[in-house]
């Protein structure tokens, strides 16, 4: 397994933007998911190895935009004109692809984002 490290998560107001990143020190498909309370944890975002390929959970498109930088070795997903629906920890994901949890074999330890009405 590899090590996942997210940054980047916190409180908003509904209509704002954050920025998360999750540094990974591999070249393999990435994804973004979300658990909030009471809830499985969904797929959010998931980016090809070379960034060449994305995909987005309907309820996010068009307001987020997941992005990578492998000289860097970091992933990113901008989030912008957020909901209070998009309360949840956010976790990193490092996996063959997809938009399944099982897809993912390395995880991150999450970064709680809250948006506040």
């Amino acid at each position: 397994q590899v090590q996942l490290v997210e940054s980047g998560g916190g409180l908003v107001q509904a209509g704002g933007s954050l920025r998360l990143s999750c540094a990974a020190s591999l070249r393999a498909s990435m994804g973004w998911f979300r658990q909030a309370p009471g809830k499985e944890r969904e797929f959010v975002a998931a980016i090809s190895w070379n960034g060449g390929s994305t995909a987005y959970a309907d309820s996010v498109k068009g307001r987020f935009t997941i992005s990578r930088d492998n000289y860097k070795n970091t992933v990113y997903l901008q989030m912008n004109s957020l909901k209070p629906e998009d309360t949840a920890v956010y976790y990193c994901a490092a996996g063959t692809g997809g938009t399944t949890v099982v897809q993912y074999n390395s995880w991150g330890q999450g970064t709680q984002v809250t948006v506040s009405s």
